[in-house]
């Protein structure tokens, strides 16, 4: 008996790879660029290989022997978290009961191997960890754990590490890294990060921020009150020597005031029922006017730091005319310039054009691509960037070498509760050390010196490398340029990080005549001992969806379903499946079927295909008799 396997995987990251080994033969996925593929439609039609709500990665196996073992090695990276001073990691690691083997008893082993390497050269302290770790190394900012044991049943929570870094100061870092001799950019690759004090906090800016709320049809629901929810939170935080106003915006705009209101108790009430009254989800999308009243709306001068949220779900056709206005008004008001900070959500607007807004305007991008995490994510947005610390940053003696680049292009502010961590490349005689300056929330200059050291052992190239493909990639799209494009696909394939110009495809070999690894190209795959490759569904974003924005699509129009697969599946054998999975688990009968012998397991599929079709059946009378 052979069965298709789908293979859920959850993250909090980029997926890079998954390897899959059994008996007879291994799959794994490879990344191709999309120009190699010669019938594009193969790709758009792809059905498998996709996330769910961006954090569940699903992958089918094809013909798995029933009662087989796999083996399954899995490549990603994510982000760790920075909150009121303390870095944390959670990885995925419970298992569920049904993925042991049921055919013998095995000795099941677990073992995570952690690497802690903060770069500061300063002592960390281990905050927690959910697992018992055994310390194998400390060098001052480098450390080593192991956790190793012999279990009788799978962990069944995930595993969790935090570190801190203390300091009473804010302390930074530059790190740097020769390239390969694969690297497409022969340039020295750095990365450039400060961190805010953990202890004797410094004082923050007062602020003068402007939400802009996307009030379009398409918001309607959960959604928009997940986003009242987070809004409401925000303002509760707000200093009463802040001043904002909210914005709402479908075609039109809604103004809570005609100017900045303080953060007294009395207008925060005012904009509670205002919320209530007015956010109601309703007509199309147009963002320029919005977003043009909000910067017109805060100040030239002042001591106060100008802060813009914009948070929408669509996708308009004049976003690149958008951008090239704004970078016009940002550049006229200079260090006066207002942030700019957006929010996506879902999978129909156009991330890279948020982010590009985002860099144009030294502020942060997040997202949501999911209706239950909007909230909390729009919440941590607004509150992380709302505490700067330290303004208008300058590193004068990077940009006075040979050659440099930077990602973003444009430093951002220091926030009391975020780490400020910029890459990019550079080429020339790189200093020590380095000045950086800024100013303070009481008006001072600030200048810290930040001591520049090789990163032997750190790979600067595959740690950021998604933060550079997403910036190529805006800006590629602003600009349109090919040559950006192609440095993306390179970039894409050397450090196997999916892009929005590359696709992965998932390659099945036989395991009694092994071969070399896939070339890139449809041509070469024929001369290989390939028995098939499947091209899987892209992961990127994509550049926004306009037809959906007009047509106001819900956000969770646009989320794949697990059972959207290459395999037909008849809805109207749902009903019978219910009932059956009422009275019994589905993973108990995938275990019965791997203990059946073929014969049994080929009646028993002939039974199940008869039932699904007179319940097939049944429907298509309902059907033509309601429409008769």
């Amino acid at each position: 008996m052979s069965l298709v396997r789908s293979v859920l995987f959850i993250f909090m990251g980029s997926v890079l790879g998954v390897e899959v080994e059994t008996p007879p033969r291994s799959y794994s996925t490879q990344l191709i660029a999309s120009n190699d593929t010669k019938d594009a439609s193969l790709v758009a039609n792809a059905k498998d290989g996709f996330l769910l709500k961006r954090q569940i990665y699903t992958l089918k196996v094809p013909q798995v022997a029933g009662g087989s073992i796999l083996s399954i090695k899995v490549s990603w990276s994510q982000k760790l978290l920075y909150q009121d001073g303390q870095f944390s990691l959670n990885i995925p690691f419970s298992f569920p009961w049904y993925v042991n083997p049921v055919a013998k008893l095995l000795c099941k082993k677990e073992r995570i191997q952690l690497n802690v390497n903060s770069g500061m050269g300063t002592e960390i302290l281990c905050e927690s960890s959910s697992h018992p770790l055994k310390e194998t190394r400390r060098l001052a900012s480098n450390l080593g754990f192991l956790y190793e044991r012999e279990v009788r049943a799978w962990s069944m929570n995930d595993f969790n590490f935090s570190y801190k870094v203390p300091s009473s100061e804010i302390r930074g870092s530059v790190l740097l890294n020769s390239p390969s001799m694969l690297d497409i950019d022969q340039r020295e690759m750095f990365c450039f990060y400060l961190n805010p004090p953990t202890v004797n906090r410094k004082k923050v800016f007062r602020k003068e921020v402007v939400y802009i709320v996307d009030i379009s049809a398409s918001m309607q629901g959960k959604p928009l009150e997940n986003v009242k929810a987070a809004l409401l939170a925000a303002l509760s935080k707000l200093n009463p020597a802040d001043t904002f106003n909210i914005i709402a915006f479908n075609e039109n705009s809604l103004l809570f005031s005609s100017s900045m209101v303080t953060s007294s108790k009395e207008s925060i009430g005012q904009a509670i029922q205002w919320i209530d009254q007015n956010i109601v989800a309703e007509g199309s999308t147009d963002i320029s006017l919005p977003l043009n009243q909000a910067i017109e709306m805060l100040s030239k001068n002042g001591d106060s730091i100008p802060l813009v949220f914009l948070i929408t779900d669509g996708s308009v056709g004049d976003e690149r005319e958008i951008c090239e206005a704004l970078r016009g008004q940002l550049m006229k008001r200079g260090l006066k310039a207002p942030r700019i900070s957006t929010f996506g959500i879902g999978l129909y607007c156009n991330h890279y054009f948020l982010q590009m807004l985002a860099q144009m305007g030294r502020g942060y991008y997040d997202a949501a691509y999911d209706v239950d995490s909007i909230s909390s994510r729009l919440e941590r947005l607004l509150n992380s960037t709302s505490s700067v610390i330290l303004a208008d940053l300058r590193i004068d003696a990077l940009e006075n070498l040979d050659s440099f680049e930077l990602y973003p292009c444009y430093l951002p502010d220091l926030l009391s509760s975020r780490s400020l961590i910029v890459s990019g490349r550079l080429f020339g005689n790189c200093p020590d050390s380095i000045k950086v300056s800024g100013t303070l929330a009481d008006s001072s200059n600030f200048v810290v010196d930040v001591k520049v050291q090789k990163a032997k052992d750190f790979p600067l190239e595959r740690v950021f490398a998604r933060r550079q493909i997403e910036m190529l990639t805006a800006n590629a799209w602003f600009s349109g340029s090919k040559q950006l494009e192609e440095k993306v696909v390179k970039l894409s394939l050397q450090t196997g990080v999916p892009s929005e110009y590359s696709n992965l495809i998932l390659v099945e070999n036989k395991k009694e005549r092994q071969t070399s690894k896939l070339e890139v190209t449809d041509e070469k795959t024929s001369d290989l001992n390939v028995k098939k490759v499947i091209y899987l569904r892209a992961l990127g974003f994509g550049f926004g969806n306009l037809k959906a924005t007009v047509d106001n699509l819900p956000v969770e129009a646009a989320e794949p379903k697990l059972h959207e697969t290459s395999e037909m599946v008849f809805a109207a054998a749902s009903n019978f499946c219910g009932k059956l999975c009422d009275c019994c688990c589905c993973m108990c009968f995938i275990q019965f079927c791997s203990r059946v012998n073929d014969r049994c397991a080929v009646t028993l599929a002939q039974l199940c295909t008869a039932l699904a079709c007179f319940e097939c059946f049944s429907f298509c009378c309902e059907v033509c008799g309601e429409c008769g």
